[in-house]
């Protein structure tokens, strides 16, 4: 027995220097960046395998048992702070378990709403004061060169949510990273386009899931008036719809629409010219692009507000027409 000893001694040593050895190749051998940078949350009250798991499908290649054990040993399992962080190449397993459960950040957000112009992206950003203002000065087209975009038209482009970030943090980082996951959500809806879509590509896709969006009182009609819009599309017929020539008038625009406005000819006017605007007049969300993709199977060709949130769809121009006298005219 006293001879085993040593041994086993030894043996526990050697597991204990091979294992300790390993741990520390692994803590300072780079993770695999899917694309840099890469851009992640951690969900408030997550858990140290949850946000392991929130970062590899956010893009960053590693054994989740491994940054797991890691974890632990260094720091222990409740040291997880919640918040929106931006990795790049060449980052190690020591350096991301530093920056997450340090709180490698000043948290502070911005809200980008549905339904939002360009114009008013830039103006949320403009006055936060957490914010380093970089793009000022730059026009919207400087902007897009900025971000590497293949457009220098910015409007639709930015995917409307809530974007996390650290003290300081650059409003043109925060613009890139909206840009981004603008571009996935839209390549991902288009990838579960409905087959027998009028849409030639994912840039009409956009820009009619932004009308889709200015034109949606009700969530549950979302995908009605996307049917309303592709079934115009289908059958030549104008697409008359008041936000599209809103957004022609810009600034001139005093919140009511006349009929002048609707018989003056511009690029944006959808009564006066055929099929989609030039570009996207708003940002849409996740659930306007899945509708403009996806609409409802409906013989409903036009639609009208009853004043109440929602809207009444009809298929032919005289029960429209009866729609209108019913829940515009009456109102009046």
């Amino acid at each position: 027995m006293r001879k085993t000893l040593p041994k086993l001694i030894a043996l526990a040593v050697s597991v204990v220097l091979a294992l300790g050895g390993w741990l520390a190749w692994f803590a300072l051998t780079p993770v695999e960046i899917a694309a840099s940078p890469v851009d992640f949350s951690i969900r408030r009250g997550s858990g140290l395998r949850a946000s392991t798991r929130q970062m590899i499908e956010a893009g960053i290649g590693m054994p989740a048992w491994q940054f797991n054990l890691l974890t632990r040993l260094a720091s222990g399992e409740t040291s997880i702070k919640a918040g929106s962080y931006q990795v790049r190449a060449g980052l190690t397993p020591w350096q991301l378990m530093k920056k997450i459960t340090q709180g490698d950040f000043a948290q502070s957000e911005v809200v980008l709403i549905e339904g939002w112009t360009f114009r008013q992206v830039r103006a949320a950003l403009d006055v936060h004061a957490a914010i380093r203002h970089d793009s000022t000065g730059l026009s919207d087209a400087d902007i897009m060169r900025r971000l590497g975009a293949d457009t220098l038209t910015p409007e639709g482009f930015f995917f409307p949510d809530t974007y996390l970030f650290g003290k300081g943090e650059s409003d043109l980082a925060i613009l890139a990273r909206a840009h981004r996951a603008m571009q996935k959500r839209l390549q991902s809806a288009w990838q579960q386009r409905d087959s027998d879509t009028p849409l030639a590509n994912p840039y009409e896709a956009l820009i009619l899931a932004s009308i889709v969006e200015k034109e949606t009182g009700q969530a549950s009609e979302r995908k009605l008036i996307a049917g309303v819009f592709v079934n115009r599309l289908r059958a030549g017929m104008l697409l008359q719809t008041d936000p599209t020539v809103i957004y022609g008038l810009g600034q001139k625009f005093d919140g009511n629409l006349r009929k002048h406005d609707l018989m003056r000819d511009h690029p944006f006017n959808t009564y006066t010219r055929p099929g989609l605007p030039p570009h996207p007049i708003a940002m849409p969300g996740q659930a306007s692009l899945l509708a403009a993709l996806n609409p409802a199977k409906t013989d409903a060709l036009y639609f009208v507000a009853r004043g109440d949130g929602t809207s009444q769809f009809s298929g032919s121009l005289v029960e429209h027409n009866r729609a209108v006298a019913k829940y515009q005219r009456a109102g009046r």
